[in-house]
């Protein structure tokens, strides 16, 4: 029947909304409103108006709302068209004559519902025969208990390609195509689109079954877990919301509506308790399910999970509510344990966990803050830039004037804020780093008079190397268990390039042996005075000599390796100041022990050299020594 808007107009202008109201439900005068305890829910302080000027009912509490047929539908149930036409009649109008398109129109859609609730009956049963047994063990695997099931209508489709189509053979199979039900093909039968899942209806707000939506038993490569109808006359997944009809009255109690990702965690949370829960139909919210959202609560809760695919789910939908933003109407966001869904969180945790879950859920403004800074380095000045830029960006898309202004004011609030916040951060490494830089300048400035002392006296470190190479070329069997070493030292001094290839050549041929008459002049450096090294002096004990040389080739090669640490840790500091300093004292001291301890040993007299040079003179110089490393 075509309905034009103006002749709806015309008729809701002819009728007193107070007047028809009042013939169920008392009404009480409140100023240019009327007031009432809501007939939609139990209260005892009225919460319910009625507005006669601008044509429409509403609760506070429940948010119950509309005009003069929504009145007849919800609180008398009458279908939209019995509805206007008692209406008219009360006006005194009449019903416009059928248009035989919209006749038609509305025809089919009648037929499709009677498809529809004949393949959902057909499914339940299923589901109770002995084709349905491994749906029904798919089903108390979930724990899905009975009532559950009988209650959210779950069906089993078999793995048939004709089975609907033969058990559904009442219709035609034109009727069954457009329902969703069968697929069709060229020059072959058409073949049902659910096979082998356990199916649910869904319905829309009156309770009819729309579509449906079906689930594979086992997870399959290659094989969608889920599967929904497609876009029929009946459904359009972009305007529908499941469990839209039992969320809608259990709301009103509750006051909120919860989104969850599928109808699975619809089901999961009804099992547990909460009731007012809806799901999307496996797409982002679209404009017309906000709306629909907004009808049962101002503020409804998204609730995704909290990997980086939820939260981005979770900003999309942020985004697409941006623009319809207006006051008093908004978003909340709840996010998931992270690798949990709504039944994993009750089952493990208990329904508690998930009603405070949905009660600390952040608005919409905190959420998009949290999002856009976790995705922000904010380290320099064009990433502030940035993050201020994107920010602001979020409201230019409301049309709501004071929607937007508002959001930007506490959007560039926080960013001051923040950027203050890492002003003093940056100030306060800054300090820091002075404060190291200080310190470390000072403690330079005190071990220098040691080190250079130490440092000064390369005299000891050329006559360590002379001794080394010399007590080498006295011992040739050492020479291969050193070789490595021989051309790290080698490599960092070229002057001992000829020495070190030297060695390593003749290590077969030279004798090991004390005292041997094998002349090395011109090629190793002159040996140092013999009574200073054990492992020079003639009747040393050979183990005692060939561990003081094997240490004197350690410490040799350890210090030019310290010296470049140092240098690598110095250069760190930008990056790592408090790490790059304590490494770098580390080296440090450590670089003092070796050169106290080359020292010592360019100093020392072997223990045969006391004996042979046990005069006064030797004594003096041992003190000399001594005084020396004091």
């Amino acid at each position: 029947m075509a309905l034009s808007p103006q002749w709806l107009d015309e008729l809701k202008s002819r009728i007193t909304l107070s007047t028809l109201i009042n013939r169920t439900t008392k009404l009480q005068r409140a100023g240019r409103e009327w007031k009432a305890c809501c007939p939609f829910h139990n209260e005892a302080t009225p919460s319910f108006t009625v507005n006669d000027q601008k044509g429409f009912y509403h609760c506070f509490g429940c948010q119950a709302h509309g005009g003069a047929i929504d009145w007849l539908m919800e609180q008398r149930g009458l279908e939209f068209m019995d509805a206007v036409k008692e209406l008219a009649a009360q006006a005194g109008m009449d019903v416009p004559a059928p248009d035989p398109r919209a006749a038609k129109k509305a025809e089919q859609r009648a037929t499709l519902h009677d498809v529809m609730q004949a393949a959902q009956g057909w499914f339940a049963g299923q589901l109770r025969s002995p084709a349905g047994e491994a749906a029904r063990a798919y089903l108390d695997r979930r724990g899905f208990d009975p009532r559950t099931i009988e209650r959210f209508g779950f069906g089993f489709a078999p793995d048939d390609r004709q089975a609907m189509r033969k058990a559904l053979g009442d219709f035609d199979d034109a009727l069954l195509i457009e329902a969703g039900l069968l697929i069709k093909v060229e020059d072959k039968l058409p073949y049902a689109r659910f096979r082998g899942r356990v199916m649910l209806p869904i319905q829309d707000a009156r309770e009819r079954v729309i579509a449906f939506g079906g689930r594979i038993l086992e997870d399959r490569e290659g094989v969608a877990k889920y599967l929904n109808s497609p876009d029929t006359p009946l459904f359009d997944k972009g305007r529908t919301l499941y469990n839209i009809h039992r969320a809608a009255a259990a709301s009103r109690k509750t006051g909120r509506v919860v989104v969850v990702e599928g109808y699975m965690d619809v089901i999961a949370l009804a099992a547990a308790g909460i009731e007012d829960a809806v799901a999307p139909m496996g797409t982002a919210l679209t404009e017309q399910q906000i709306e629909l959202l907004w009808r049962m609560a101002d503020k409804p809760v998204l609730c995704l999970d909290g990997d980086q695919a939820g939260r981005r789910a979770a900003m999309r939908a942020a985004e697409r509510t941006l623009p319809l933003l207006r006051p008093g109407h908004s978003l909340r966001i709840a996010t998931l344990p992270a690798g949990m869904d709504p039944d994993d969180l009750v089952s493990q945790r208990g329904s508690s966990a998930m009603e405070n879950l949905i009660r600390d859920a952040k608005t919409l403004e905190d959420f998009i803050w949290e999002f856009e800074v976790a995705r922000s380095e904010l380290n320099s000045t064009d990433s502030f830039s940035d993050l201020k830029a994107r920010l602001l960006g979020h409201g230019e898309g409301i049309s709501d004037r004071f929607q937007r202004k508002h959001l930007e004011e506490r959007f560039l609030t926080r960013f001051f804020a923040l950027r203050r916040s890492h002003s003093d951060h940056f100030r306060k490494q800054q300090d820091n780093r002075k404060a190291i830089f200080r310190k470390t300048e000072a403690l330079t400035r005190k071990l220098t008079p040691v080190l250079q002392r130490v440092v000064n006296r390369d005299d000891n470190l050329r006559k360590l190397t002379a001794a080394v190479l010399n007590g080498l070329a006295r011992f040739p069997h050492e020479i291969h268990r050193h070789a490595d070493s021989l051309l790290k030292l080698a490599s960092g001094d070229p002057q001992l390039v000829e020495a070190v290839d030297y060695l390593l050549e003749r290590a077969e041929t030279l004798e090991d042996a004390a005292g041997s008459p094998i002349s090395h002049a011109g090629i190793l450096p002159p040996p140092p005075d013999k009574a200073r090294f054990s492992f020079l002096v003639e009747g040393s004990d050979p183990d005692d000599a060939r561990e003081d040389l094997a240490e004197a080739v350690s410490l040799l090669v350890e210090r030019p390796a310290l010296e470049a640490a140092i240098v690598a840790a110095t250069a760190r500091f930008a990056d790592d100041p408090e790490g790059a300093f304590a490494e770098q004292q580390r080296l440090r001291k450590r670089k003092l022990e070796i050169e106290l301890r080359l020292g010592q040993m360019a100093r020392k007299r072997a223990a045969p050299a006391h004996d042979t040079f046990g005069s006064s003179s030797g004594a003096q110089e041992a003190a000399g020594d001594e005084r020396e490393t004091d």
